[in-house]
């Protein structure tokens, strides 16, 4: 190999350094922390944050009062039905776009609206868990990937069983960030929701919509914990049913004969 490619040894000595601690670490995270993690997300599901029966107790004050009706008086001024029937013309040609207003905003009575304090706090109990099942399951992909022998032809059951495991690697990353999409995609729902109560006060819907998606994220939070136990049980168990052909994808030829 030296003759087709020359690699400069300190290179190479860092190189393989590199792949020695990867080594170590993903070895160390598929037969110790794995099986810790599972457990410790098994015990937070028990949690009484998780366990919460009546989910009317995640709802959350929407601190925007119904503003008093507005009375118009009928007026015989001459100017205020010139006006009036001028409003009639622009009513009957633009009929069928007729669209609600809404009351302008232009700022809080009670301030800055607050978001749901209870599903931040889960919320933020929970994303760190995401973020560290990506990271962990990026070294263990990286250390099966290095261990993937050179292509030749046959004997490649082996190989096989390593790509179905950066696959299923690969697959957990991907569920994983999905799930911080969802939290975000919660937060711009809500604001979005959050400002039509503010521009319709008068509509109740929107107001209960808002406590609809409240309990939704308090129920795919806990989905969300679930999923990320499972994935642990699932890598720990798939890898060491099959971490003599991880490790050894390849028999020798002695091996063969036999």
């Amino acid at each position: 190999m030296s003759s087709l490619l020359k690699v400069d040894n300190e290179i190479k000595t860092k190189v393989d350094a590199f792949r020695e601690r990867i080594t170590g670490e993903a070895e160390d995270l598929v037969a110790n922390f794995f099986p810790k993690k599972l457990l410790e997300l098994d015990h937070f599901l028990k949690d009484p944050i998780l366990n919460i029966h009546e989910l009317k107790d995640i709802h959350s004050e929407i601190n925007l009062t119904v503003p008093d009706p507005i009375l118009l008086t009928n007026s015989h001024d001459g100017l205020e039905a010139q006006n009036a029937k001028k409003r009639k013309l622009e009513d009957a040609t633009s009929d069928d776009n007729c669209q609600v207003a809404g009351t302008k905003v232009f700022v809080m009575p009670g301030g800055m609206m607050k978001s749901n304090n209870k599903l931040v706090d889960l919320i933020e109990k929970v994303k760190p868990e995401i973020r560290t099942l990506i990271e962990k399951c990026n070294t263990v992909k990286m250390w099966v990937q290095l261990l993937i022998p050179r292509i030749e032809d046959g004997n490649n059951f082996g190989v096989s069983i390593q790509e179905e495991t950066v696959a299923e690697l690969r697959t957990v990353e991907g569920e994983a960030a999905s799930y911080l999409d969802q939290i975000s995609r919660y937060y711009i729902t809500r604001a979005k929701l959050v400002s039509k109560i503010a521009k319709y006060p008068h509509v109740e819907d929107y107001r209960r919509t808002v406590t609809e998606i409240d309990e939704k994220e308090y129920i795919s939070l806990k989905i969300i914990v679930s999923e990320l136990r499972n994935q642990y049980v699932t890598l720990h168990d798939m890898i060491l049913k099959n971490i003599e052909k991880i490790k050894r994808p390849r028999s020798s030829n002695a091996d063969a004969l036999y």
